[in-house]
């Protein structure tokens, strides 16, 4: 749980390390691959090589965990090094419980490496708490959450799920990737793990790639996921560690403004003849409103919702906006939106005239006249 500074305050100064000998208020990137040894020998907690640690993201890690209210962050090159870290780190022949509507990413990796790893997994609606219990076995190490979930903005009641999993000493792990540390902390419900593609909203600007792993406790379960982070050598460099905790400084204020322009657009959608059905959480049509309203301060800037046409009628939608951008990947200052099933490929879930809408920091009103001439 985070104590005594206020999010805004720690987005700014919890990267800023005022020990640098040179005084300088934004600390230096620290590119070098290796660090020199005390003339006793290398020490613990001494700098060894970048890939065990590095200034940077040290000071990136330690932003993260306070972000999210935890003791421990591994930050990794990307979100999936991130998820495949967790599922790396269960013990063999754990069996994990997985949101049915999940990001096509995660899906894939537990699809092409579970059984690798001699893991088992069950898909399942997460929105029926029964429907997770149902799916409990005896093995049931760990239950992975997304909310709202990617794409159909499933929500799940994290208190209850957080309960649950208590109750067979399990463990949770959170994708916070999409409502951010603004709007929803999943720790203060109970979650063990909460993960982060640093690239989407943390990031801010489409140009680092990147992932993490904040963990409420530095456990033994953190321990295997830093233990996979150091090992096999999938980290962030210095200078995304460097540029990731300058988009940070003003992450808050970025996603208050996403919020906001997400919400006066899902309003757009949800009255537009062309439309038939928005899937965003902050719309009291919403079948999981009353729970994310709970659990939640903010609705995040992402918008999935039902072209009211074909798959190729849907294509041509998003092939004729003149400002939001047709790219797949979310979180950035501009709009970008795309036909999420040709994003996702032939194993997809996704319904096929879904479109998937990241809304940017543009001004509403031409956000909304985009829309218009574009689904016209």
């Amino acid at each position: 749980m985070r104590k005594n500074k206020n999010i805004e305050t720690i987005a700014i100064h919890g990267s800023l390390d005022h020990s640098s000998g040179s005084r300088s208020v934004v600390p230096p990137i620290e590119v070098s691959t290796n660090f020199e040894h005390a003339e006793t020998g290398h020490q613990d907690g001494d700098y060894l090589y970048t890939r065990h640690s590095n200034p940077n993201r040290l000071q990136l890690e330690k932003v993260l965990a306070e972000l999210e209210g935890g003791e421990a962050c591994a930050a990794f090159s990307s979100g999936m090094a991130a998820i495949g870290s967790v599922f790396q780190a269960m013990e063999e022949g754990s069996h994990i419980i997985v949101p049915e509507d999940v990001y096509h990413g995660t899906r894939k990796t537990l699809n092409t490496f579970g059984k690798r790893w001699n893991l088992e997994f069950t898909f399942t609606d997460m929105r029926d708490l029964e429907h997770v219990q149902n799916n409990i076995r005896p093995n049931t190490k760990l239950i992975y959450a997304e909310t709202p979930s990617n794409p159909l903005m499933h929500i799940t009641d994290l208190e209850k799920v957080c309960a649950l999993a208590k109750t067979i000493n399990a463990k949770v792990c959170v994708d916070n990737t999409w409502p951010s540390p603004l709007n929803l902390n999943p720790i203060e419900f109970g979650a063990d793990l909460v993960m982060h593609s640093t690239t989407k909203y943390l990031a801010g600007h489409s140009d680092i790639l990147g992932g993490a792993i904040i963990s409420a406790k530095q456990d033994e379960m953190f321990d295997r996921i830093r233990s996979i982070q150091q090992g096999q050598g999938a980290v962030p460099s210095a200078r995304d560690c460097w540029l990731l905790c300058r988009s940070i400084r003003s992450f808050p204020y970025r996603m208050r403004a996403h919020n906001e322009n997400a919400q006066k657009l899902a309003e757009f959608l949800s009255d537009h003849p062309k439309v038939k059905e928005v899937y965003y959480p902050g719309l009291e049509s919403h079948q999981g409103y009353e729970i994310a309203r709970a659990q939640m301060s903010g609705f995040g800037g992402m918008i999935s919702f039902l072209f009211d046409g074909t798959e190729q009628e849907s294509l041509k939608a998003v092939a004729s906006s003149k400002l939001i951008t047709r790219a797949t990947s979310l979180g950035g200052i501009e709009s970008t939106w795309e036909h999420r099933r040709s994003s996702e490929g032939e194993q997809s879930h996704s319904p096929k005239n879904l479109i998937r809408l990241s809304v940017g920091l543009e001004h509403p009103d031409d956000l909304i006249e985009d829309l218009r001439q574009a689904l016209d």
